[in-house]
């Protein structure tokens, strides 16, 4: 659906619920995808994610007094959730009210007191649990609604992304790194953001695709990571590194060579750990030839470093299972296809594909088909543009 008309129902439905006076303002902020580097940016490793053109959208409009008050277009069946600037307690909030209400958090934590509440109706196309980071777009688009409602001007694009990952971390109780949020606040149309996760240095790397696309398959398996295994790869590369610093004077796994990890990785006594904390390495590692190699010119390079990260995450990080070992087995299948790997934080959501203009519709048949044989229900696709970062609207 094209933007014109996202705005018009997220503005429809604010209308239709909260009344059509006033100064109501519309917002945008993008999901994303990352094309390699998973589970580094807690780790101190570097990421290569981009914004996309599908997203989450809002209607927004402040009160006079400290209610706040949330309707979601893709919840319906909730109604409005009314809420108050005097009742934030973090992890209290289990529905998707607590991404907004947590961002409002992270901003009075900073010192941005908001003067009055606010009405808030979110729309978004990004399909909720596949992993294209519908929550880093609601903490984003919030960010970006708040900044503009209450004249926060000073809060750049990139404290957005620090607020949303505090948000989440410590107000959902979701302990992601900074990617995502990164992502969605720093996007730029036709470009990856290649970011080192441990300085939030960072550049823009044009992506040229001639005669290519990029594809998202979504499992269909819906993914809850707070609820996950998330927390314990994080806790266990944690304790690896822990163990690691024992013989190297290190800060973080991302900044040990192959050659380096190899030498010093039996300090980590456990065998399943040391899995973990190979993968983070190694993935690190993966991602800067993979940027080297698009930077060249080199496509097919960039794909078997997409591949091979997607057999780092089954074998070494354990994040993968059936449904997206399926989609990615069926993928390496197909001619046409460049690369394919799981992207994002694994246990469902999606695979991303690189594959040719002449073999898309191979690739969803095929996919599909194997998918659906193995698995029993289908999988979606989506062919996916590289979008911009959050913005007002109107």
């Amino acid at each position: 659906m094209s933007e014109k008309n996202m705005r018009e129902i997220v503005l429809g439905k604010f209308h239709e619920i909260f009344g059509p006076e006033g100064d109501i303002r519309t917002y945008f902020a993008p999901g994303r995808v990352n094309l390699i580097g998973e589970h580094t940016d807690y780790n101190g490793g570097h990421v290569f994610p981009c914004a996309l053109t599908v997203g989450t959208y809002a209607a927004a409009r402040k009160r006079t007094d400290r209610k706040l008050r949330f309707y979601s277009v893709n919840f319906e069946h909730l109604g409005v959730i009314e809420s108050s600037l005097d009742d934030m307690r973090p992890l209290a909030d289990k529905g998707w009210t607590g991404y907004p209400k947590g961002v409002v958090w992270a901003f009075e934590k900073r010192g941005m007191k908001l003067s009055s509440g606010f009405d808030f109706v979110v729309y978004g196309d990004i399909p909720n649990g596949s992993g294209l980071s519908s929550s880093a777009a609601i903490e984003v688009l919030t960010g970006e609604a708040v900044r503009d409602l209450y004249g926060f001007e000073n809060a750049t694009n990139q404290d957005l992304a620090l607020i949303g990952q505090d948000s989440e971390n410590n107000y959902n109780g979701m302990n992601c790194g900074i990617m995502d949020q990164f992502a969605s606040a720093m996007g730029k149309k036709d470009s990856a953001v290649f970011l080192n996760t441990a300085d939030l240095s960072f550049e823009y790397v044009p992506i040229v695709l001639e005669g290519k696309k990029i594809i998202i398959t979504n499992t269909n398996k819906k993914h809850k990571l707070t609820d996950s295994q998330y927390n314990a790869r994080r806790s266990a590369c944690e304790a690896a590194l822990a163990e690691l610093q024992t013989v190297v004077d290190i800060k973080a796994l991302g900044e040990l060579s192959a050659e380096e990890f190899e030498k010093y990785k039996g300090a980590i006594k456990d065998p399943d750990r040391q899995r973990k904390a190979k993968h983070a390495v190694y993935e690190n590692i993966r991602t800067l030839e993979a940027v080297k190699a698009l930077k060249a010119g080199e496509l097919e390079r960039f794909g078997k470093l997409m591949n091979e990260s997607h057999v780092s995450l089954r074998d070494d990080y354990d994040v993968t299972g059936i449904e997206l070992d399926t989609l990615a087995e069926e993928a390496w299948k197909c001619p046409g296809v460049i690369g394919s790997r799981m992207t994002g934080g694994g246990f469902g959501g999606c695979t991303v594909s690189i594959v040719e203009d002449g073999a898309v519709e191979n690739f969803m048949k095929q996919v599909g088909e194997g998918y659906r044989k193995r698995i029993g229900y289908p999988a979606s696709f989506y062919v996916v543009e590289i979008g911009g970062g959050p913005c007002r609207l109107d």
